[in-house]
């Protein structure tokens, strides 16, 4: 298990946004080219606390809590779908100007927004760091037997109770996927979203929206189109790898190893490891955005003598 110290209050300055019809809050800390820190399901920009302050110096660090999710307002329409997130996000992007030199680093349902856009923008991306990561969508017989019967039950009424009258996502899966324990402070920040019905069911929809074996048919295939496309592209990429992991396993992992213009370290952790391993993530982060953004001189320099494990430019 790792020693990372970890901070249980989240003091980065922040700012808010009207964005389409809702409000989206978001970490603004560092200046330089940007990097924006995507968050997934049932977390917010609190998940990132403790690998902030590594990377902090090295640009414009911007870690925006999805709408309905943490502190951004929900959007009038009720639980938003995969598609009316990318929307969402897409405005904010363009409403900040983060269109050059961006680094994307992305977690679960993050991973899904940001290696979509990626794939739609590349010319705006200048590297990608991602961990628990969707990177191909998945099949029933990706699933263990009891995880496949629980992801069944969310698609079935069962979900709305899960969700409505447990809090399971937050309650059950969170803490189970984290090595140590989670402190009360801590879930009392991740629970403080979740106070709100509409906000239980955002949760709900998320795992709704997983493709599995062809459904949904359009996040299915948003999925499979930039898996192809990160297969083949060499946009720089820093693959966090999580030991002992949950989603980015067996043959998900074996996929994204074969990813080109890619290294990889591997930090203890289950599927929220920046709970176990903010710093070792954070010290990982930012060795990668510091190669990326090297004087060309000096990246040729260090390219002729030979190091096999500097990454290329794309």
């Amino acid at each position: 298990m790792s020693t990372d110290p970890i901070a249980t209050d989240d003091l980065h300055p922040r700012r808010r946004m009207r964005v389409l019809d809702a409000e989206i809050d978001y970490v603004d800390i560092g200046s330089g080219d940007p990097i924006v820190f995507l968050h997934g399901n049932p977390t917010s920009s609190y998940l990132w606390r403790n690998v902030l302050p590594c990377v902090a110096g090295l640009g414009r660090c911007l870690a925006p809590d999805l709408v309905g999710m943490g502190r951004s307002t929900p959007a009038p329409s009720g639980p938003l779908r995969f598609v009316d997130h990318a929307r969402y996000l897409d405005a904010w992007f363009e409403a900040l100007g983060l269109e050059r030199k961006v680094v994307l680093v992305l977690h679960d349902w993050g991973s899904v927004l940001g290696f979509h856009r990626a794939h739609r923008y590349p010319q705006h991306v200048q590297g990608i760091a991602y961990m628990e990561a969707l990177v191909q969508p998945r099949r029933w017989d990706d699933f263990p037997a009891a995880r496949a019967e629980l992801f069944r039950a969310l698609r079935s009424p069962e979900g709305e109770r899960l969700a409505l009258e447990e809090n399971f996502f937050v309650e059950t899966v969170l803490p189970r996927s984290v090595l140590r324990p989670l402190s009360d402070g801590e879930m009392a920040a991740y629970r403080m979203p979740t106070s709100s019905a509409r906000a239980r069911l955002q949760t709900l929809m998320w795992a709704r929206e997983l493709p599995i074996d062809g459904t949904p048919a359009d996040v299915d295939a948003i999925v499979a189109d930039y898996a192809d496309g990160l297969a083949r592209s060499t946009v720089p990429k820093l693959f966090v790898n999580a030991e002992p992991g949950a989603l980015l396993t067996g043959r998900a992992r074996d996929f994204c190893r074969s990813w080109p213009n890619q290294r990889e370290v591997t930090v203890p952790g289950i599927h929220y490891l920046q709970e176990d391993s903010p710093a070792a993530i954070g010290t990982a982060i930012a060795a990668f955005v510091r190669e990326l953004r090297m004087p060309q001189d000096v990246r040729d320099s260090v390219l002729r003598a030979g190091d096999g494990g500097a990454l290329t430019a794309s």
